[in-house]
C-alpha cells in the first residue's frame, strides 16, 4: 500500500498544475469574456482550445480536491474517513474553516453543468463558458486556503521538495 503522505504530496501537486493551467487559460480568455453566442461561434481553434483547457482544469482541481484532498486532510488529521459520507466530509471541512459547504456544492454543481459543454443549446454553452470563467476564482481560493492550511499543519508538506513553488 501507497504511503499516505506520498500520495497526498503527489495529488498537491496535481492540483497545483491544474491551478496554473486553469490561471493560464483565464488570463488568455479575460479579454474575450463574457462572450455571447455570435462571439463563441466566431472564435478560432486556438480560443477553442484555450477555453476547453479552462473547463478541463477547473473539472479536474474540482474532483481531484474532492475524490483525493478532503479525505486525505482528514484521514491524516485523525479522522475515521471511510465511515464519513461526502456531506459529512464537507462538514468536517467547514468547521476546520477551510470552506463552506454550499458553496463547494455549488460549484460541484456548476461543474456538472459544464461537463455537458457541447450541448446543442448554444446558449447554455456560452453560459457555462461564462459561468466556468467567474467561478474559476471561488475553486480557486478554496484551493488556496487548503494548500494554506497544508502547509501549516503538515510538515512533511511544507518540507516537501516535490511542491516547492
Amino acid at each position: 500500500m501507497r504511503d499516505i503522505k506520498q500520495t497526498f504530496i503527489e495529488k498537491l501537486y496535481e492540483c497545483n498544475q491544474h491551478k496554473k493551467r486553469l490561471l493560464s487559460a483565464k488570463w488568455r480568455l479575460k479579454g474575450i469574456i463574457p462572450l455571447d453566442t455570435k462571439q463563441y461561434n466566431s472564435l478560432n481553434e486556438t480560443y477553442i482550445s484555450i477555453i476547453d483547457q479552462m473547463i478541463f482544469r477547473f473539472s479536474k482541481l474540482q474532483d481531484t480536491m474532492g475524490d483525493k484532498i478532503f479525505p486525505a486532510i482528514l484521514k491524516l488529521s485523525g479522522e475515521k474517513v471511510k465511515a464519513m459520507t461526502f456531506i459529512d466530509r464537507l462538514n468536517r471541512l467547514e468547521e476546520l474553516e477551510l470552506l463552506y459547504k454550499d458553496e463547494w456544492m455549488a460549484l460541484r454543481k456548476d461543474r456538472n453543468e459544464i461537463a455537458h459543454e457541447y450541448s446543442f443549446n448554444q446558449d447554455e454553452l456560452v453560459n457555462g463558458i461564462n459561468l466556468t470563467f467567474y467561478r474559476a476564482d471561488n475553486l480557486l481560493k478554496i484551493y488556496d486556503d487548503i494548500y494554506k492550511y497544508c502547509l501549516e499543519k503538515f510538515s512533511f508538506v511544507k518540507n516537501s521538495e516535490i511542491i516547492k513553488d
